[in-house]
């Protein structure tokens, strides 16, 4: 006997697939228990689903290459100690029983298979993205590029790196950014050394500014715009959420005590440079940055930084996309950072820094 297929039988039956599928959500018949586990076909079709996703997004976005080196990345092991060993583990630390027990559980980066299965520019999406149905969140912070292609680095460290080298990356960063009781009282200050240094000059080379000899009014008022997501940062609003005001005030009043900012630029350095920081470049419209960090001011101290990390700053600043109103403080820095040459940022960087020598 021949069926004869029309549209009329094809929308029939696709009503009551549809209908048939209703009822069976509705019965709650199916087992949605995470002890369960997924069907074998189910398993490989939500992963398929999700290799050719990831794929296919990449291609609309081209994160620049991630840099590499050790010193670049403090923040980035930091947050991982604080905020993703749990789940996918660490060199010398298994990842929680607990949360593999999770359906589908989160891969253990540590052995080398995420390393093998996705590409610079994939892990970038999924980091910055995160993944629906799986527990794998987007990154926390928007507009922060600069701080995924760092964890994207260092995703890409960890199958090699022994339990030692991943505790000195990391700082041993015990309560840095947890939100247990880890994070309160005497640990609250070893988690903001495993990035900051005891001597509040920071342990990186261009991601951790120095600290010590801040205004400690405005690293008060930093942690707080970090904390209910006025500044954004993922690293920083992880680790300064769980804080109370009197911790705020206390972190900042230690740190800004210890030596390290506040002197001078250096003596030399081109003349240009000296006009943007005395007089700013008015055809331009750049006001003069000692029009507003000079000492006394509310905003940062910048005499004395670490020339990597303003640097990085002002580039940040300038790639950020969008219209940016110049009357809110927040983002006063990203219209004068666009008005300052390109190939005056690293020069006048050095200068804050008090390192003049010509590179």
């Amino acid at each position: 006997m021949t069926i004869r297929v029309t549209w009329k039988r094809v929308v029939l039956t696709l009503v009551g697939l549809g209908v048939a599928g209703l009822l069976f959500a509705w019965s709650g018949v199916f087992n949605i228990s995470a002890s369960s586990g997924h069907w074998a076909i189910s398993n490989w079709f939500l992963h398929w689903t999700m290799r050719n996703s990831v794929r296919t997004h990449t291609l609309l976005e081209s994160p620049e290459r991630p840099i590499a080196t050790d010193g670049q990345l403090v923040s980035a092991a930091g947050h991982f100690a604080a905020a993703c060993a749990t789940c996918h583990g660490a060199p010398g630390q298994r990842p929680s029983p607990v949360m593999q027990r999770a359906t589908p559980h989160a891969p253990d980066l540590t052995t080398g298979e995420t390393k093998e299965k996705w590409t610079d520019a994939e892990l970038f999406y999924i980091l910055k993205h995160g993944v629906k149905f799986t527990g794998m969140p987007a990154w926390a912070a928007e507009g922060r590029d600069d701080e995924v292609r760092r964890m994207v680095a260092f995703v890409r460290r960890l199958p090699g790196m022994t339990p030692a080298q991943y505790r000195q990356l990391s700082g041993e960063a015990t309560g840095a950014g947890t939100t247990d009781v880890r994070a309160l009282g005497g640990a609250t200050l070893a988690g903001c050394v495993a990035c900051h240094g005891s001597d509040g000059r920071g342990r990186g080379q261009s991601d951790i500014p120095i600290l010590g000899g801040q205004n400690p009014r405005y690293l008060e008022v930093a942690l707080a715009a970090y904390a209910d997501g006025r500044r954004h940062g993922a690293v920083m609003a992880n680790a300064a959420e769980t804080l109370t005001a009197q911790e705020r005030r206390a972190l900042a009043v230690h740190f800004a005590a210890l030596p390290g900012l506040g002197a001078a630029p250096a003596t030399g350095g081109s003349a240009a440079v000296r006009q943007i920081v005395e007089r700013g470049l008015p055809a331009r419209q750049l006001p003069a940055c000692a029009s507003c960090h000079a000492p006394g001011r509310a905003q940062p101290v910048l005499a004395g930084q670490r020339a990597g990390y303003l640097a990085q700053r002002l580039r940040n600043w300038r790639a950020e996309e969008g219209e940016v109103d110049a009357r809110l403080p927040q983002d006063a820095m990203a219209v004068i950072a666009r008005r300052v040459p390109e190939e005056m940022i690293d020069p006048l960087a050095r200068y804050l820094a008090g390192d003049v020598r010509e590179r």
